[in-house]
């Protein structure tokens, strides 16, 4: 995003936009935010630093500093924080939510087909030409995390000790998250210069001071919403916890606590909480309890589901709608598959991004308090390093089921990795792969364009 953050001397610009001007760029937004986070996060920065100078380059960045602190898609909280900034509670409902719908709809529309036409001898075609894409997306981002990450030889241990425990030992994401969490915590506290250097600094040689309307607003002690009240915690806990969790309990009471409802909505609430280090790092939990625990889709479908969540606006994370949506469908109950899988969907995505609106309006008011958190700070690259090797043992097991046709898991003294059959590889497959990790890594080719090549491409090889 470096390229985007140097622009010319700062500009205040002087009026406030009113709500309904903010709602059309918000809608823009969400119509255009391709490319995963950082493609999300560098479209605002254009949007609302550059051409409009609605916020300054200092406070966007400490605000994404902020949300890349918490679990979920920071680019959405990112758009619920200068929504609320701007307009209040509203205004980040407004944001928050246009930076989700465009994609959710979507994808909604995308499962549907996919179950309709799922079989048919084209399709499939197109979808083993986008499993390779796949690989090959989360391959580059093992390495540009990497880079970015594991910045010390603590961090690589970590990383390592985090791929050895998830996929030697099935270790839960959750715990893998909060132990590397704690080792950051005590290594901050008495081993400092192990870590030395890890802590997340921001955006090293940027700009930091263009000013915009927020800015000037605060100068003028205007923007008295941003200040913590003295009931503040208690009264958005007792409305979002409610709103984001009541749900979940009402479906446990009305269709007992082993129905497909309420795995869906506890299952995704939990994910919720522990999804740092963006959708990667997550799908390799859901992968392993979705395929593995509660046999709700197969490996190759889940591959399937990322790669339309690749073509869609919005948040990566929105594959996991896709999961809910196949899990309801196929266990419908007394419902109608197709309306089972839409409430499936529903569902899903409620959980999934009600959370986030939580987050932000709890913790923006004390975000001064966070501002050079070393601490804190040093806690969080322990996780992002964790969530390298979490990345790892996902492009491990996506590469193990797009090359091989059948996959096997082996006890070893209480390892239970998971290792192909080495006959069953599928030469097409392994081709179609190289060729998008050659055509995203050595050519920069871009992901939509590599998506759409492979998916031709598999087409093709299906005739020969």
């Amino acid at each position: 995003m470096s390229a985007t953050l140097a622009h010319e001397d700062p500009v205040i610009t002087p009026d406030m936009p009113t709500l309904g001007q903010a709602t059309k760029v918000w809608t823009r937004i969400g119509l255009l935010s391709f490319g995963g986070p950082a493609g999300q996060i560098a479209l605002m920065h254009k949007e609302l630093v550059e051409d409009r100078r609605w916020i300054g380059e200092q406070r966007f960045l400490h605000a994404l500093n902020y949300c890349m602190l918490l679990p979920g898609p920071e680019a959405q909280q990112l758009a619920i924080y200068i929504g609320w900034l701007m307009h209040r509670t509203i205004g980040g409902l407004i944001a928050g939510i246009l930076f989700v719908l465009p994609g959710a709809l979507v994808m909604l529309a995308l499962s549907a087909l996919y179950v309709a036409y799922r079989q048919v001898p084209a399709v499939d075609a197109l979808f083993f030409g986008i499993k390779a894409a796949v690989l090959a997306v989360v391959v580059e981002a093992v390495i540009r995390i990497g880079k970015r990450a594991l910045k010390t030889r603590a961090m690589l241990v970590i990383a390592a000790l985090a791929f050895v425990g998830i996929y030697m030992f099935h270790v839960p994401f959750p715990v893998i998250v909060l132990a590397a969490g704690l080792v950051g915590w005590l290594g901050n506290r008495f081993a400092p210069h192990l870590f030395a250097g890890a802590a997340h600094a921001g955006a090293k040689g940027a700009r930091t001071d263009t000013l915009g309307i927020i800015d000037a607003m605060f100068e003028r002690g205007e923007l008295r919403h941003t200040r913590p009240a003295r009931w503040h915690p208690l009264r958005v806990l007792s409305l979002w916890l409610p709103l984001w969790l009541g749900p979940v309990a009402l479906l446990g009471v009305f269709t007992g606590w082993s129905s497909v409802w309420t795995h869906i909505g506890g299952f995704f609430s939990l994910m919720a909480v522990v999804t740092f280090g963006g959708a990667y790092a997550v799908l390799a939990y859901v992968a392993q309890a979705a395929v593995g625990t509660f046999q709700w889709l197969t490996p190759g479908e889940m591959l399937d589901g990322l790669g339309l969540a690749e073509t869609t606006p919005g948040p990566l994370v929105m594959v996991l709608q896709f999961v809910g949506y196949l899990a309801a469908y196929r266990t419908p109950g007394s419902l109608s598959p197709w309306l089972a899988g839409g409430l499936g969907a529903l569902l899903t995505t409620w959980v999934t991004f009600a959370p986030c609106f939580l987050w932000i309006f709890l913790g923006a008011p004390y975000i001064e308090i966070l501002r050079g958190n070393k601490v804190l700070s040093t806690a969080l690259s322990a996780i992002t390093a964790a969530v390298v090797g979490v990345i790892l043992n996902l492009a491990l097991w996506f590469g193990l089921h797009v090359v091989f046709r059948q996959v096997i898991e082996i006890d070893l003294a209480g390892m239970r990795p998971d290792f192909p059959v080495l006959a069953s590889v599928d030469w097409r497959a392994a081709l179609l792969s190289a060729l998008a990790m050659l055509a995203l890594l050595r050519f920069k080719a871009g992901m939509i364009p590599t998506l759409a090549g492979s998916a031709i491409a598999g087409l093709l090889l299906a005739y020969v």
